[in-house]
């Protein structure tokens, strides 16, 4: 019995993924015809149309949507067979696809990635930013080795190691009533006009969980995309926000005329921690890498 090559099930995927002969023979640096001819090749083997062919667009058959969602864990699990097997020379030498979301990225990489890349000079990180829902997802499709994000968060079967805890820090103006304390609680912002994040973004649910602010009144808080517009948001007198303390030691407040004050007691926060697919033969090293994003992170905050 002949079986599929992966370079078939690479063809196969690929053109499942942009619908297109022509952007799929680019994507495998292949001519259009070798793609076809691979993908022709593939269906005598296993007997079967995979792909309607037209002329102006591909339409997979059942069977052919089928076997490409099968040929994507085939490809992935060949993939980790090579980087299992690079890993047990140099651990962290391989290429590696880390998802980071947007509320840690800018803050936490800078500072641990110099550290990363003296201690594993042969590893190629190749990085994402995202909103979690779909880091996650592209991890669970095998797009993505291993995810950065706070926790916690729906991650379904994945497996989780915690770096760290962030807590929350109240941003005000210096003229705001609640600039004047010098440790606040939860209670003392339960009516404030309060700056989020929009959904989708785990920052926001993570702020209204840990600070007991679920049910706030519909349309007293106002949205934004990120947390340097959130700043902007406060600067300009339009309410308070919550910063995770990641962001102020990144200077986040610098040149503005706001103030961060902390929360006494049990601070709230988020914790953040690395994710990675609980059948991925990569464990050991992504243990590695996240205690090595741990130390360096403990490090600079010194």
């Amino acid at each position: 019995m002949f079986l599929p090559t992966l370079k078939q099930l690479r063809y196969l995927t690929a053109l499942d993924e942009h619908k297109h002969f022509g952007r799929a023979a680019a994507a495998c640096f292949v001519s259009q015809s070798t793609l076809s001819a691979g993908l022709q090749e593939l269906e005598t083997l296993l007997g079967a149309s995979l792909v309607e062919r037209s002329n102006r667009s591909v339409v997979f058959t059942a069977l052919g949507r089928e076997i490409a969602a099968r040929a994507r864990i085939v490809l992935r699990e060949a993939q980790e067979l090579a980087e299992l097997a690079a890993a047990a020379k140099e651990p962290l030498s391989a290429a590696l696809r880390l998802g980071v979301i947007p509320t840690i990225g800018p803050f936490l990489l800078p500072k641990v990635l110099p550290k990363l890349r003296k201690a594993f000079p042969k590893l190629k990180l190749y990085l994402t930013e995202d909103q979690t829902q779909r880091l996650v997802d592209d991890l669970h499709a095998g797009s993505l080795d291993c995810v950065l994000l706070a926790l916690p968060v729906e991650i379904g079967d994945a497996e989780a190691m915690v770096l760290f805890d962030d807590p929350f820090e109240l941003v005000c103006r210096k003229d705001d009533p609640l600039a004047e304390k010098s440790k606040l609680t939860t209670g003392d912002i339960q009516q404030a006009p309060l700056l989020l994040l929009t959904d989708g973004h785990c920052l926001r649910d993570h702020a209204l969980d840990a600070c007991h602010l679920g049910r706030r009144p519909q349309g007293t808080d106002v949205a934004a995309t990120s947390l340097h517009t959130l700043v902007e948001m406060a600067a300009n007198g339009l309410g308070v926000t919550l910063i995770p303390d990641m962001a102020l030691q990144a200077k986040l407040l610098k040149g503005s005329e706001l103030v961060a004050r902390p929360f006494a007691g049990g601070k709230p926060g988020r914790r953040i921690g690395l994710i990675w697919r609980k059948t991925s033969a990569r464990e050991k090293e992504f243990r590695l890498l996240g205690q090595s994003l741990k130390d360096a992170y403990l490090a600079a905050a010194k």
